[in-house]
């Protein structure tokens, strides 16, 4: 039996600025979406250039306050090339949350709180 990892979901409050914030802070791009026939929800798929694998971000109508990410000890990872360009993007656009200089990391949040890992390509 074989499986592929495709996808993770995380729900969003303002799916236009989450949008934004994933183009902007990590190049990533609509693949897809899916809006429900009485416009209760929609599914938007990101990803990046690789293709290889999508965040799926799920916005709902009568959603209206934050949701309750815990002790947000999950997280997602993006490795770059251009470490040092994507913190100073980062920094300008006040997304980072953690840093971790010690091992060469730092963390962003989306507009809604999730955390996102960046770590140079090693």
């Amino acid at each position: 039996m074989k499986f592929q990892y495709i996808h993770n979901n995380i729900n969003v409050l303002h799916l236009d600025r989450s949008l934004e914030f994933y183009q902007k802070a990590l190049g990533l791009t609509e693949q897809r979406r899916k809006e429900a026939d009485d416009h209760s929800f929609i599914l938007v798929y990101l990803s990046d250039e690789a293709k290889t694998h999508e965040i799926e971000l799920t916005w709902l109508r009568d959603r209206s306050a934050p949701y309750n990410l815990g002790d947000n000890e999950i997280h997602m990872a993006f490795c770059t090339d251009a470490y040092e360009e994507a913190h100073a993007l980062h920094q300008e656009m006040n997304a980072i949350c953690y840093e971790n200089p010690d091992m060469g990391i730092y963390f962003i949040s989306d507009p809604d709180g999730y955390w996102i890992e960046i770590i140079p390509r090693r």
